[in-house]
């Protein structure tokens, strides 16, 4: 019952990932808290947020659903969103109600298969909802046989068979909600970098949608009005 309705909490809604990386010019746990409540005060239903300590730092601050992973960067994989299940128990113990990992054909640093670790968490934390990070349809596909109980494009453009993808790919996301949406909550994460884009994503069978850089990383944010104007200069020129 509280896991469907912590979906039912979700539905239609905007989810904001507040995350800062360590070359971020905001990086810090009281920064991630910040955008946590400003989010909360604009009316997102849920947060999404990367590892232990800021997972912690916003649960102790803010009073909605968290999406919660860890990053972890492996020299002999691609795999990093959570990718094990020591990580996967560390940011549940952190306070996420849903955890989410890299669920993509890629191997991890273990010599398994991404999706393979959502049967393992299931095992071991029941009571989590299990949020799949994909790049395909294909893999979406295996995510929700193997369990998931949300699904999104996340990674799309991110892998080595997705690189160059146009995104936010509206098109995949239509064929998850019809294929997959009887079965899983799709939601949409990937690049929406608008308010137009995020309502068509719901347009488009999303369930909710995540968006996190074009709300929560202002340099990046401010590096692109900079860079258009400067393709406007030299237009001009």
């Amino acid at each position: 019952m509280r896991k469907q309705a912590l979906i039912h909490a979700l539905k239609g809604g905007l989810v904001v990932s507040c995350q800062t990386q360590p070359e971020d010019p905001i990086h810090g746990t009281d920064f991630v808290v910040k955008m946590a409540k400003a989010a909360k005060w604009a009316g997102a239903v849920g947060i999404r947020a990367n590892s232990p300590e800021q997972i912690r730092a916003i649960r102790n601050e803010v009073d909605l659903p968290i999406i919660g992973l860890w990053k972890i960067d492996h020299p002999d994989s691609e795999v990093f969103i959570t990718p094990t299940l020591a990580a996967a128990k560390a940011v549940f113990e952190a306070g996420a109600d849903v955890i989410a990992l890299d669920a993509t054909n890629q191997m991890t640093s273990e010599q398994t298969k991404g999706y393979e670790l959502i049967a393992k968490v299931r095992a071991a934390i029941p009571e989590a909802l299990i949020f799949a990070d994909v790049a395909t349809l294909d893999e979406a596909q295996q995510a929700v046989a193997c369990g998931a109980d949300i699904v999104a494009p996340t990674l799309r453009g991110y892998t080595k068979d997705t690189a160059g993808a146009l995104c936010p790919d509206f098109a995949l996301l239509k064929r998850m909600s019809d294929e997959l949406g009887q079965r899983a909550c799709v939601a949409m994460e990937g690049q929406v970098g608008t308010p137009l884009e995020a309502r068509t994503c719901l347009e488009n069978g999303a369930h909710f949608v995540v968006v996190g850089s074009a709300i929560t990383r202002p340099h990046l944010i401010a590096k692109g009005f900079v860079d258009r104007m400067k393709t406007t200069q030299k237009t001009d020129a």
